[in-house]
């Protein structure tokens, strides 16, 4: 598992030549309706077992939580089940909310 630090995730996404990764949302419905990254995909944590057939093996996927802590679990946890190309992002949506985005809510 890779870490990834926001700016870079944004610079990634950025890039119209690198193909764009899975931005898995691992956290709670409530949280992800406080705020999010646009085009993040919501998976709770606790539900990854049940739904690994919705994330390719083969893409990029990016896990991301409220700090860091949830997405690294489950990055490491992936990268158990044979996922190759795993991220966290450091700091989570907070720290996307800190230096990337300042309109974004913070919670």
């Amino acid at each position: 598992m890779r870490q990834i630090s926001a700016p870079d995730l944004a610079q990634w996404l950025a890039d119209p030549a690198r193909p764009r990764p899975i931005l898995l949302d691992v956290r709670e419905p409530s949280e992800y309706e406080i705020c999010h990254i646009p085009e993040a995909r919501l998976i709770p944590m606790r539900t990854i077992p049940l739904r690994l057939t919705e994330l390719p093996r083969e893409a990029e996927i990016v896990a991301i939580c409220h700090h860091g802590g949830r997405s690294m679990q489950v990055a490491m946890f992936l990268e158990q089940q044979g996922y190759g190309a795993v991220y966290n992002l450091v700091g989570g949506v907070n720290a996307w909310a800190l230096s990337v985005d300042p309109k974004m809510p913070c919670y």
